[in-house]
């Protein structure tokens, strides 16, 4: 087949759609398709080599992604490499125009969709000008000043872009991206997390085996042990874990990931944020930051299997210990990621398990034999997520996810899967009671019904269920509960689907070769015909308790309601699946029944009817001869015989019977056209009968009679959806039906009868034609010309006819005829359309409907608009009516759309991913060929513009600014769909709207303005306003402005003020920068010449000429030049319209809205609009203030002059080689960039001398490849130019700044509060000083320093903003200032500062931190050596009191926070001086002293290649912290809170003191667990044991601050990750506390240890000491002598063992008996009033503690009852009566033992002996409470 094709075609296609092959007229596709590949190779390729981007580029572009559409990827391997060059070439043209880049993006990713068409060897990418288009968008340096405007949308498809090219980089891009990054990776800076993202996008994971040394091998062991040993989720951790997945499942057994699992296991569970223990308080980090569920999916898939089966086992382990929480009875935000990991999962198995064994071999690398799954595999993996999956059938969020995984677990193991969902679908069946169980075990046996019904070798069974199943879902079809109905019908259709209702019981005794299975489904296929007739009784019941007169009272609607639609739709589409499927016994019975219902009884033709037609349309639609032969005849008769009399005609309201059967014949005639001719006569005497009845509802059924004839016989279309080609009426003898369940259709060998109109049928149609549509038409005419006089229910009538005759017979009709509009726009390229063949052949002898119907449409519509323009429905009519004209050729695009919807839902939930191939069923391969003819009808994109459709959306025009707000909007939509259609046609439109608009048009009506304001606003598809090109903007931009002034413009109307402002606002949204410079490069013109000269078929436009060339040159060049002048000369206009006088301020504002979008960064703003921008900067109103500062900011950096860049040599500069290997850290080579007070910049020499590194991370890592550094003062632009030597841009700047009165009103501006308390330090007024001063240098420091002075000695908050704005400003934009200058001005900002810091207020200590933090962000520290110094001078001296002490602490934080790594000295001096005053008393100064310390610290990290710091290490710091603490350490006695009074002057004692610094250090460990990267726990261990004895046990608030914050930082520190080597430590710490005197210390421990084991779960579970210890510890502490610490320890033990951390094996549990066997002492008489004894003995002890160890096993599993378990619920109920508090706890555990159990009772009780029953239902009734 492939070779035949081939020699037509010329060449071999790569993989186009094979649906084509089976379309009715697939013999002419092949020549067509490779005329239109011919245009648009030649066409495209030379409008590349014309340089002509618009519109030949983008036109043949479009053209090639619906040719793919059409034809998928049919052309040669040779075409398809070239097509991917040259889009690339063209994609990162550099500056290409934002929208034209997605547009190409998102068609080269189609072309490289399919991996497997192109090897590495036919295609090679290069990923550099791939990251630079990137990095421009997505870290563009000028979008945040308003100079580029770029979509949202642009990052997702630039990342699709760059996956989909990821498997063409070259192999040694993997070094030169590590070169590239690696530099970056600096883990305190913002970088690290734009490198991670970058290697994680462009990082190639699919190399060959013999590449890996040039791939993953470069990266791996350096990445995996940074994500190993990072501790606290930085946001960074989830792109590694992206990039671990991508690499696991590319290189399955290529990469050893054992030592990893437990490591990895462990993390997952972490990022589930599951809640565990009482008072947890969660780190927000752990749930922003966490794992991507389908990351987390795809890397355990890759980890199955392999030799060592260890993923297996920890995933076991996973599901066993988070099994519980997917009970239905718990909920929670963690719920939906659960959800999503279990569907994922199998999904995502199955789709591996298909590569491995299914798929067909490609280029990529295979798995090795050695890892791909086997079958125990499977086996272990689907039984490992049976049961989380049975439990979340029933969950809150809904059965879906349950459904979808077990259909996929049911494709590879059906016989484990299924048999537990029949289980628990059998008894929901049965139940009344609880509707959601039966919905739910519904959609999860949908799920699982292909794999039951096609039984197999695994679970041969299962065809045996499906009758059982069907029979009880019958019930479900209930009219009183819509869910359930719908989900029966679905049920049901879905298995009918799969299953030929045919009676196969006589093979019984005809055949012999049948298995037993076989034999059980043929006796039971004898129940067939019963279960259609039982379904069909059901439906009838339904149809009658949902007529109109029981559902709705007289005055309601007549319309169906939603529900009902629904409802109809299940109803009608179960039934004709039953029927299609039916054997010709059973549909002869089943016809007979439903003709004996629709005949007998008359329905209303609104709900009930409805749904009768269409059940009997089901049937016609089946078997049409049988079906037609019993509907005609009687309908006919009917009809007949009740219009036979003349009155009946003239009724308004009509006899019932007479329009049911009207309804009835208008259903049943949707069949085969062929079947239909018999009945020609009787048809049409009916239809002109009863097309001119008086009443509407009358003559609408007679018309949708007439349009469902006509469609029957000229549509093209499939006449059976059989599950089986050619029926089931072979005889039982040659063919057993029961083989064919759940056959998958052939595609090969589908067989589908296609209806083809003959030429019989279109005689007929367009005899019908002539006899109706003609005289209707010749009506409306004469009463057009105003010939004859016509009321308008007639017109509306005819209109009607007209209507559907369209509908009927559009497919009949050629398009419009009319002239193509000539130069519409200049092109050097054909801009030709393509034609797409049918299957019909347009007649031109008879006369072209489509024609006349458009002629006497537009002549009523202007008579009607001329004389009655309130005859709105005519006018709706006529409206639809022209939307048909334009674009109905037998389908209406929205209906295809929701089939295409309904077929991939379909698709979806039968599909077997596992074998893949489109192995679907039968009915939905024929749907699916029916689609692909439908989308050949439907593509009529871009059709040539003529003059008719010029007239007809002149008319949609004059509609749209019609009178009649409804007319006015369905005349737009239509509009818009014509504009998205035709190519071009909106620039004809345009200046018409705009007509509207124009002040000096008086006589617009203000509903014509409107309408016009809407038809520039437009749709979410076609908006005027935001067309892509110069042109149109400087049209509509002032237009929209100027119509301020227009007559009908009314400032008080709110509706139109509404629409100015949405106007408005989709302008802002939509507006992308638009291109001033369209050049495209050569190296695109010479791809584009191979494509000119490459393979079949052949271009046959000619290769352009040297002159052509040279043309499209100078094109190029006056384009560019015109876009220019228009840019200039639309900006003069917006100007014009501002200083209009008389312009409302409205449209003031938003024309400077306007202005505002059109800074760009490659070419400067005009001197007129810079000057009306920085005059605005003193606007009276707000609004406009707040754009000019953004605008000035922007026009800051596009007069910014460049500076100087060289390239330095590290080495040479510090005189110490580079290191070899990979060293990250404070080295010898970056010492020269650290912070030296030695070695500070003091003198004018030191400065010049000194080489200033402003980027944080350079060198932190490794150096990048070429450092730039800013060359020596001397080569870079000039400072202080005199005012000559500007600019004349510059000159405007400096004048208005210069002078006094300006800055003066400016500043008093800048000081204003705008919104009180909610003002915040505003970034935009930073940039714009930071450009004042970094352009002008300091000119303008004298005229701000008084006011600055001025302002920074009052303490209103938003004066202290604004000089903190102007001071962050001045520090940055000094960067290239000279040494004096420099100097000089630290001398006026220190005192300032000072002054600043000492008046800092509540309001604006954060303005400071933020003022701080700014100037000093990536700035040498050298540089600002000044303010540091000033900074540290003594932060906490207790000058203005605690609160000026804490925010002088947090000005300075926010300032050396920024510098990072780079300030060792500092921060050691910082905490020198801040360790004696760690006792502050003031708890806003401790908690900023603990935020600082976690700074200080912050450096001190545990990574892997890093040298031991250089700054602060949190080991010495905690030395020197537990000297101090050991007066608390050593003591036993409660610790209290000491509270001293503010005036004791007495030395307090060295405990008191203690306790306050123990506070400090509280607030530093609080503040640390969210912040650091890596924990200390060795030196937070020795802590440990101290705030055991603080933490309360109560969970009370009440408590002091020392408590409260000791209890807050166990639970963060028991959360923490720990690495398996710290686990032995922290184990040894816990056992010591365990020990101690305090109870209270020993009950936390327990909490702590639930906590701590959950979060590392598989990193304790890998090590077999420290589980046997963690027992150990909780077993000693049952027998603990504290009541409350021994209860802990049981439910700390049954959560272990819930969680299967721990097992119930035998040696415990027979531990516990004999503990629970321990004796009691008698009671010993006591003389009465002796001292009661308190203390409990220690038999008492012994013996609770084993009937706790007995109750924490029975809780253990509450969801089910385990073998072991009667047996202990027996040894309790022994100790019923013990004395206290042993009885307690046995009513407790029973208690709880029935809650839990109460729900599945009735399967759990077979697990009891007879015996142990009785027992036990005498324990769990309780005694009644008044005996």
């Amino acid at each position: 087949m492939k070779s035949a094709q081939s020699d037509n075609l010329g060449f071999v296609p790569q993989k186009d759609i094979v649906y084509n092959k089976l379309l009715p007229y697939t013999d002419r596709l092949d020549d067509e398709s490779n005329d239109i590949l011919r245009k648009i190779k030649g066409n495209l390729s030379r409008a590349v080599q014309l340089r002509e981007m618009w519109p030949g580029v983008l036109f043949w572009t479009r053209k090639l992604s619906t040719y793919m559409r059409l034809y998928g990827r049919k052309f040669s391997k040779e075409d398809h490499v070239l097509f991917i060059k040259l889009l690339y070439e063209l994609l990162v043209i550099p500056r290409l125009e934002i929208s034209k880049m997605q547009g190409l993006a998102r068609l080269l990713i189609n072309l490289l969709k399919k991996r497997e068409l192109l090897s590495r060897d036919d295609l090679e990418l290069n990923w550099r000008p791939l990251y630079e288009l990137y990095d421009s968008i997505l870290f563009s340096k000028t979008e945040h000043l308003g100079l580029n405007w770029f979509p949202e949308s642009a990052e997702n498809v630039l990342k699709t872009l760059v996956k989909s090219c990821r498997p063409y980089f070259s192999e040694s891009a993997t070094q030169e991206m590590l070169d590239e990054w690696r530099p970056l990776l600096c883990p305190f800076d913002v970088t690290m997390q734009r490198a991670i993202s970058y290697l994680e996008l462009f990082l190639p994971t699919t190399l060959p085996p013999e590449l890996h040394h040039k791939g993953f091998k470069l990266w791996f062991d350096e990445f995996v042990s940074l994500w190993v040993s990072v501790q606290n989720l930085p946001s960074w951790e989830v792109h590694l874990v992206s990039l671990f997945a991508r690499l696991a499942n590319d290189n399955i057994g290529y990469i050893d990931w054992d030592p990893y699992i437990p490591k990895i296991f462990t993390r997952i569970l972490r990022s589930l944020n599951l809640p565990v223990g009482t008072s947890q308080k969660m780190v927000t980090r752990y749930i922003t930051n966490s794992y991507d569920i389908s990351h987390v999916v795809l890397w355990i898939s890759s980890l199955l299997g392999g030799p060592s089966k260890h993923a297996q086992a920890q995933l076991i382990g996973l599901f066993n210990s988070i099994a519980s929480f997917f009970h239905p009875s718990n909920h929670g935000r963690w719920l939906m990621k659960l959800m999503k990991l279990l569907q994922r999962l199998p999904a995502s198995v199955v789709r591996r398990l298909h590569r491995e064994r299914y798929r067909k071999p490609t280029w990529q690398t295979p798995v090795p034999d050695s890892h791909k799954l086997t079958e125990d595999d499977i086996t272990d993996f689907v039984k490992s997520m049976m049961e989380p999956v049975l439990l979340a059938m029933f969950s809150k969020t809904g059965s879906l996810d349950a459904a979808h995984a077990l259909q996929n677990l049911a494709l590879m193991r059906p016989e484990l899967v299924i048999p537990p969902v029949l289980e628990k679908t059998y008894p929901a069946l049965e139940t009344l009671t609880e509707p959601h169980q039966l919905t739910a075990t519904l959609s999860c046996m949908i799920g699982v019904a292909r794999s039951l019904v096609s039984g197999g070798q695994r679970f041969p069974e299962g065809p045996t269920h499906m009758l059982p199943l069907l029979m009880r879902a019958l019930p479900g079809v209930d009219p009183n509960d819509f869910s359930k109905c719908m989900i029966t019908f679905q049920f049901i259709a879905t298995f009918v689907t799969l299953v030929p209702l045919v009676d196969c019981s006589s093979a019984l005794h005809e055949r012999t070769d049948l298995t037993e299975v076989e034999r059980e489904m043929c006796s039971a296929s004898a129940e067939f015909e019963d279960f259609v007739l039982q379904f069909m009784d059901r439906c009838f019941a339904l149809i009658d308790s949902s007529t109109l007169e029981q559902t709705r009272e007289e005055t309601e609607t007549e319309k169906m309601t939603h529900l009902e639609s629904l409802l109809e739709l299940g109803l009608s589409s179960t039934f004709s699946t039953i029927l299609t499927q039916c054997s010709l016994d059973i549909f002869k019975v089943a016809l007979e029944k439903v003709f004996n219902f629709a005949t007998t009884n008359i329905f209303e033709t609104r709900v009930s009817g409805r749904m009768v037609a269409d059940m009997c349309r089901a049937a016609s639609k089946c078997h049409p001869a049988e079906s037609l032969k019993v509907f005609v005849p009687h309908c006919c008769n009917a009809i007949n015989q009740i219009a036979v009399h003349e009155e009946v005609l003239n009724e308004e309201e009509l006899d019932k019977e007479l329009l049911w059967n009207l309804q009835l014949l208008s259903e049943v005639t949707r069949v085969d056209g062929d079947k239909i001719l018999p009945y020609r006569s009787d048809l049409v005497q009916i239809l002109q009968l009863t097309l001119h009845l008086k009443c509407k509802q009358g003559y609408t059924l007679a018309s949708n009679l007439l349009h469902h004839i006509l469609r029957s016989l000229v549509l093209t279309y499939p006449t059976e959806y059989c599950s089986v080609p050619g029926g089931f009426h072979q005889p039982i003898s040659d063919y057993l039906p029961i083989k064919d369940w759940g056959r998958p259709g052939d595609l090969w060998n589908l067989d589908i009868s296609w209806h083809v109109p003959s030429v019989e049928e279109l005689s007929f149609a367009f005899y019908l034609l002539d006899l109706i549509l003609q005289p209707e038409l010749q009506r409306l005419q004469r009463f057009a010309l105003g010939e004859q006089d016509m009321s308008r229910d007639d017109v509306l009538q005819s209109l009607t006819i007209v209507q559907h005759c369209l509908l009927g017979a559009g497919a009949l009709m050629p398009p419009l005829k009319g002239e193509p509009i000539p130069n519409m726009v200049d092109s050097m390229v054909n801009l030709d359309e393509t034609t797409l063949y049918t299957g019909m052949e347009y007649d031109g002898s008879k006369e072209n409907y489509r024609d006349a119907i458009c002629r006497v449409m537009r002549q009523l519509l202007h008579y009607i608009l001329e004389h009655s323009e309130d005859d709105t429905k005519s006018l709706f009519s006529i409206i639809k009516i022209i939307s048909d004209l334009l674009h109905f050729k037998g389908c209406h695009k929205l209906e295809f759309d929701s089939r295409w919807k309904s077929f991939n839902l379909v698709k979806k939930s039968m599909e077997n991913r596992l074998h893949g191939k489109k192995q679907h069923i039968r009915a939905v391969l024929i749907d699916r060929v029916m689609l692909q003819h439908e989308l050949r009808k439907l593509t009529m994109e871009g059709c040539q513009y003529s003059t008719i459709h010029q007239e007809l959306l002149k008319d949609l025009l004059r509609l749209s600014t019609s009178t009649y707000s409804q007319v006015r909007s369905r005349a737009q939509n239509v509009l818009f769909n014509a504009m998205g259609t035709y190519n071009f046609c909106s620039r004809d439109l345009i200046p018409h709207f705009l007509e509207f608009l124009n002040p000096n048009n008086s006589s617009v009506t203000q509903q014509q303005f409107k309408g016009a304001l809407y038809c520039l606003m437009g749709n979410h598809r076609v908006s005027l306003s935001t067309l892509h090109s110069w042109e149109f903007i400087a049209l509509t931009w002032p237009a929209v402005v100027r119509s301020g002034l227009s007559s009908a413009m009314s400032l008080e109307k709110p509706s139109i003020m509404r629409l100015f402002d949405d106007l408005a606002d989709k302008i802002h949204r939509k507006y992308r920068t638009i291109n001033i410079d369209f050049s495209v490069p050569d190296e695109c013109c010479a791809v584009a010449k191979k494509l000119m000269i490459a393979g079949n078929p052949f271009p046959t436009d000619p290769i352009p000429s040297e002159e052509e060339v040279a043309e499209g040159l100078r094109n190029q060049e006056l384009k560019n030049s015109e876009s220019l002048e228009i840019y200039n000369q639309l900006i003069s206009d917006l100007l014009d319209c501002i200083n209009n006088r008389n312009m409302p301020w409205k449209f003031e504002h938003i024309a400077i809205g306007f202005l505002s979008l059109l800074l760009r960064d490659d070419h400067q703003l005009p001197p007129a609009a810079i000057t009306f921008f920085v005059k605005s900067l003193n606007h009276d109103s707000l609004y406009v203030r707040k754009v000019a500062i953004s605008a000035v900011a922007g026009i800051m950096k596009q007069l910014k002059r460049p500076h100087k860049k060289v390239p330095i040599s590290v080495s040479e500069l510090c005189g110490i080689k580079e290191p070899s290997d990979i060293i990250a850290g404070d080295r010898q080579d970056n010492e020269w960039l650290q912070y030296n007070s030695s070695r500070l910049p003091h003198t004018q020499k030191d400065w010049d001398n000194s080489v200033f590194v402003e980027k944080t991370h350079w060198g932190y890592y490794c150096w990048p490849r070429k450092l730039l550094m800013y060359a020596p003062q001397e080569e870079q632009p000039k400072q202080n130019l005199t005012r000559e030597e500007m600019t004349e841009r510059e000159q405007i700047i400096f004048d208005h700044f210069s002078d006094p009165v300006f800055i003066n009103q400016f500043i008093e501006f800048l000081s204003l509060e705008d919104r009180k308390g909610k003002d915040k330090f505003s970034p935009r007024r930073f940039c714009l000083f930071k450009g004042l001063f970094r352009n002008f240098s300091d000119v303008f420091l004298p005229l701000l320093r008084p006011h600055m002075e001025r302002l920074v000695a009052d303490s209103h908050e938003s004066k202290q903003r604004c000089v903190a704005e102007i001071i962050s400003g001045l520090i940055r934009g000094c960067k290239h200032w000279s040494f004096t200058k420099v100097e000089s001005l630290w001398e006026l900002l220190c005192p300032l500062i000072h002054t600043a810091l000492s008046n800092i207020t509540v309001e604006t200590y954060a303005d400071w931190g933020t003022c701080i933090a700014t100037a000093c962000e990536s700035r040498d520290p050298r540089k600002l050596h000044w303010l540091f110094e000033m900074l540290m001078e003594s932060p906490v001296n207790g000058e203005g009191g605690s609160f000026v002490d804490a925010c002088r602490l947090y000005v300075l934080q926010g300032g050396l926070a920024q510098q990072e790594w780079r300030v060792p000295e500092l921060l050691h001096r910082l905490l020198q001086y801040l360790e004696p005053k760690l006792t502050q008393v003031y708890k806003n100064v401790r908690e900023r002293i603990g935020s600082v310390l976690t700074y200080i610290f912050m450096i001190d990290v545990n990574l892997p290649y890093t040298q031991p710091t250089t700054s602060p290490r949190i080991a010495d710091f905690t030395e020197r912290i537990l000297l101090q603490l050991k007066p608390l350490t050593e003591g036993d006695e409660e610790i209290q809170n000491h509270v001293t009074e503010e005036n004791e002057v007495e030395e307090q004692d060295e405990r008191t003191q203690a306790i306050k610094l123990l506070k400090t250090v509280l607030k530093w460990l609080i503040a640390s667990a969210g912040r650091s990267f890596s924990t200390a726990v060795t030196e937070q261990l020795r802590l440990l044991p101290l705030l055991f004895k603080i933490a309360p046990v109560e969970n009370d608030d009440s408590y002091d601050e020392l408590k409260r914050d000791a209890k807050t930082c166990l639970s963060l520190m028991s959360q923490g990750l720990l690495y398996s080597e710290q686990i032995p430590m922290v184990l040894s710490a816990l056992q010591e506390i365990a020990g101690s005197s305090s109870w209270h210390a020993r009950y936390t421990v327990l909490t702590y240890l639930q906590i701590m084991v959950f979060y590392n779960l598989f990193t304790f579970m890998s090590d077999q000491k420290a589980v046997n210890n963690v027992q150990a510890l909780v077993i000693q502490l049952l027998e603990d002598e504290q009541l409350e610490v021994r209860e802990m320890a049981a439910t700390t033990l049954s959560g272990f063992l819930q969680c299967n951390f721990l097992s119930m094996d035998a040696p415990m549990q027979t531990h516990f008996e004999e503990l629970c066997k321990t004796c009691l002492p008698k009671k010993r008489n006591r003389q009465l009033g002796s001292v009661v004894d308190t203390i409990p003995s220690a038999d008492l002890v012994r013996r609770h503690a084993g009937v706790l160890g007995l109750s924490a096993c029975i809780l253990s599993s509450p969801y089910d009852v385990p073998t072991w378990m009667p047996q202990l619920l027996m040894d309790l109920s022994a100790h019923l009566n013990d004395t206290q508090p042993i009885e307690m706890t046995v009513k407790k555990t029973l208690s709880n033992f029935r809650r839990t159990h109460h729900d599945n009772w009735q399967q759990h009780k077979q697990q009891f002996t007879d015996d142990q029953l009785l027992v036990l239902t005498d324990l769990l009734v309780s005694p009644c409470y008044y005996a």
